[in-house]
């Protein structure tokens, strides 16, 4: 599931490839001190808004907050999986970027400096033949011995992440490409099947390193192909705003049952005042800072406050919380365009939790 807005990763020059050992600047490390220097590159990091911008920006919103009626808003709800169908259907390939940025930001997505040989452990296709050859046998297959391994997708693996709303593999195929850890395992899932079918059509799809499925994140009863407990990272990048906001809470509370005890949840989202929600017209809001876009998908923007809670809320604690306002620039058009999103660690830990934190900007 996706509909990211264009993010350009040019902002700090060229990027590096990771497998080089060089790392790019992360986001916040360029600041525009002079205005009229606006236009030298093609974009600033952490621009600061005025009151009267911030303001105007949230007069902007008022003016366009009138909800739909609640039979609009039930048929976007029911029909949300014809509508990321045709979205990919429609752009296919065409909608993949490179997320240069990934290992900077998350750096737990890139190869670890511990990487496991992966001696002494059983390949997923040795498990499914002796489970095979046990069913044939007539054997028990559902009451393994304690030393013996669970068989599913990534059973073998040491490290396991998995990517939520993967949508055409941005995030997947990157890290694929650049973490060559041996105990590496990736899953990703989409709401869409096109999406799926689009990874799986993928030259760099390797089902021996990379499980690929179809999920609806909002759906809490559906399971998902890996046993609790039993992942390191879940990354969800442009994807928890595509969900309703009643359906948020359940959402990260059955992910967080997923992770390891010190597993950790990565999210970089839409932030409140984003270009893109300052853009809608009426007619198009559901419910406050909820919108539909024109092709039928939906799109929540975030507080830091917002999303604290929501993690709080699942038991996880926080690593970082952080907001990215970049000013974005067409130096052809001489246009200015103010991003903001929101960036999230949050890691899973057995120590009771403390009481809420009343500020999330690190």
């Amino acid at each position: 599931m996706l509909a990211e807005e264009n993010m350009t990763d040019s902002a700090n020059g060229p990027t590096p490839d990771p497998a080089d050992g060089l790392k790019r600047p992360q986001f916040g490390t360029r600041f525009l001190t002079d205005p009229r220097e606006v236009f030298q590159h093609n974009a600033w990091d952490n621009v600061q808004w005025s009151e009267e911008q911030e303001d105007a920006a949230r007069r902007k919103v008022q003016e366009n907050s009138e909800p739909l009626p609640a039979e609009k808003q039930d048929d976007f709800e029911n029909r949300a999986n014809e509508y990321w169908n045709d979205f990919y259907g429609i752009h296919e390939n065409r909608f993949f970027k490179d997320r240069h940025w990934l290992f900077t930001e998350f750096p737990e997505l890139g190869p670890r400096h511990s990487q496991s040989s992966g001696e002494g452990t059983t390949s997923d296709q040795e498990l499914v033949q002796i489970t095979a050859k046990l069913e044939l046998n007539g054997e028990e297959t559902h009451a393994p011995a304690a030393e013996e391994t669970a068989v599913f997708p990534g059973a073998s693996a040491s490290y396991r992440i998995l990517e939520v709303g993967c949508g055409v593999g941005n995030t997947v195929f990157p890290i694929l490409k650049t973490n060559n850890d041996p105990g590496l395992f990736v899953y990703c899932c989409d709401f869409s099947s096109t999406a799926i079918d689009l990874v799986k059509s993928n030259p760099e799809y390797n089902p021996s390193r990379c499980h690929a499925f179809v999920h609806d994140l909002s759906d809490v009863t559906a399971t998902y192909p890996m046993p609790e407990q039993s992942l390191d990272v879940i990354v969800l990048i442009f994807v928890l705003s595509a969900l309703h906001p009643e359906k948020m809470q359940s959402s990260i509370r059955k992910l967080a049952s997923l992770l390891k005890p010190g597993g950790v949840l990565l999210l970089r989202d839409y932030g409140r005042y984003d270009m893109a929600q300052l853009r809608f017209k009426k007619g198009r809001c559901l419910s406050e800072n909820f919108y539909v876009r024109g092709d039928g998908t939906r799109v929540y923007f975030f507080t830091q406050e917002e999303l604290h809670d929501l993690f709080y809320g699942a038991g996880l604690e926080k690593v970082q919380n952080l907001v990215d306002r970049r000013l974005q620039v067409n130096r052809g058009k001489q246009l200015t365009m103010y991003r903001v999103w929101v960036q999230c660690k949050y890691r899973k830990n057995t120590k009771p939790q403390q009481p809420a934190e009343t500020t999330c900007q690190d």
